[in-house]
């Protein structure tokens, strides 16, 4: 179903006003009735002084205190870039796509074979990402397994500063001490305000100490927050698409609770996400059609808040890079984009969130290309009825030589990754499958200069500050890990 009116605000709608309101309700019942389990001494010390009800860890907020964090969070801002390109604005009717984080493993170019990330991984996928141009923003896409853990985020960020200019979403690991670190290491290479930093509630209805300990951080110092629930239709929510989207929200609205009882007015973005368990396999699968069904529908709530937005796109449940991986990363791209959310990620995601490579990096930019130009506004004037076009060719004619063809041909999309010719054509061409396509494309691009270098003094800079900061957080954390 689609709302019809302006062009450029056409959404794809799961659910109107009274659903939306009905599952509104639902949350603020489970927020006030069950309540929310909240970790950490300073946020339930912000609730209990707001009003809330705080019994050890498990709190019941009044719907009063999330109508005023409704009320205080802004509904637009920005997320700068490091590098010439323009920053993110976020806010409704505006949709960016981005990577994944923290993926376990990746798929060597040389060797083909899944095998664990490292540091270099990090550095090198970002910097592939940078040339990739239908990607706005940039996560880590992968978690390096050959660093030590007291500051692998610190690590992980300076590799990704170091490959991309464009906006990043951390998922830092840690609690929000190295958050200011992130600020101090992203204002060396050209903006402190160009990351944002994602926060995963663990459902169902609970919060631990390091999730509250980023929302309360980024609030404080001005960072963009996303808040992203995953409750699990069958596991860690009922089954049923609205039951999951009600727990979400409910996740969500409390983080929301907490962020602007820390400093009204900060950034906050707002994650949907309702999963379902795949029972036969135990997976949290993504492709399955329930997930973007309750995606949409969480999309549709968000909407009525007015808040920026965080989905899903470009992914896939597939282990290895074949017909499964294609078909579900190109229906899920687009499925993402008619979402309409503000912030896409984890394009290039393989085997439901657990391997990252290049070649669906790049393919994972060639349907977000494909996507954007699905959903272009189609208008209905003069000029696009081009009646004198048709007028002049007559009966009979053809419009290969005019220049309105001309013209609009080069606004069309195409692509030299997909094949369009016939039989004869591509077999003489060498017969070569989209996968191949893709690997020669990878291997032409990593060859080709980085878009996105440190000046040699920054570059400095930033190792030099790199080292005292985690100087600075070494001592704090070799308790934790010891």
């Amino acid at each position: 179903m689609v709302i019809a009116g302006d062009q450029s605000a056409i959404k794809t709608i799961v659910w109107g006003e009274t659903e939306c309101a009905a599952v509104h309700d639902a949350s603020l019942q489970l927020l006030e009735g069950t309540g929310i389990s909240l970790r950490h001494e300073d946020a339930l010390e912000r609730l209990r002084g707001a009003g809330a009800a705080v019994e050890g860890t498990r709190v019941r907020i009044p719907r009063g205190l999330v109508g005023e964090a409704l009320a205080s969070a802004p509904r637009e801002f920005f997320l700068d870039s490091r590098s010439s390109g323009l920053g993110l604005h976020l806010r409704q009717g505006e949709t960016y796509f981005g990577t994944g984080p923290d993926c376990l493993y990746v798929r060597d170019l040389a060797t083909h074979e899944r095998r664990l990330a490292e540091l270099r991984d990090v550095e090198q996928m970002a910097a592939f990402a940078d040339r990739l141009p239908q990607l706005d923003f940039v996560m880590s896409i992968v978690l390096p397994a050959d660093v030590d853990n007291r500051y692998d985020d610190l690590s992980q960020f300076a590799a990704m500063l170091r490959g991309t200019g464009k906006p990043l979403v951390v998922s830092n690991p840690q609690a929000g001490d190295s958050l200011p670190a992130m600020q101090e290491l992203a204002g060396v290479c050209g903006s402190a305000t160009s990351f944002a930093c994602l926060v995963m509630p663990s459902p169902p209805l609970q919060y631990d100490h390091d999730a509250l300990d980023k929302i309360m951080v980024c609030a404080m110092r001005g960072i963009p927050v996303v808040v992203a629930p995953a409750p699990s239709a069958g596991t860690t929510a009922p089954a049923s698409i609205a039951a999951t989207v009600a727990v979400g929200t409910a996740e969500a609205l409390a983080g929301l609770v907490v962020h602007q009882l820390s400093c009204p007015g900060a950034p906050f973005i707002f994650g949907v996400g309702a999963a379902r368990t795949h029972m036969r396999s135990a997976v949290d699968a993504y492709f399955l059609p329930e997930h973007f069904l309750g995606n949409q529908a969480a999309c549709d709530l968000v909407r009525t808040y007015g808040l920026p937005s965080w989905g899903y796109a470009g992914i896939s449940d597939a282990s290895s890079l074949d017909g499964q991986w294609t078909a579900e990363a190109a229906v899920t791209t687009v499925l993402g984009a008619m979402s309409r959310a503000t912030l896409l990620h984890d394009v290039g995601y393989l085997e439901s969130g657990m391997q990252g490579s290049y070649e669906s990096l790049l393919f994972g930019n060639e349907m977000v290309g494909y996507a954007r130009a699905l959903l272009r506004p189609v208008p209905v004037d003069e000029h696009a009825l081009a009646l004198d076009e048709i007028v002049a060719a007559g009966p009979g004619g053809n419009h290969l030589a005019s220049k309105y063809t001309r013209r609009h041909y080069r606004e069309s999309w195409d692509s030299d990754l997909f094949d369009f010719t016939v039989f004869d054509r591509w077999r003489a061409a060498g017969e070569r499958t989209l996968l191949e396509r893709l690997q020669e494309r990878v291997a032409d691009i990593r060859s080709s200069p980085r878009s996105h270098t440190l000046a040699e003094q920054v570059e400095t800079e930033l190792a030099t500050r790199l080292d005292e900061l985690r100087v600075r957080l070494e001592a704090t954390r070799r308790k934790e890990y010891a």
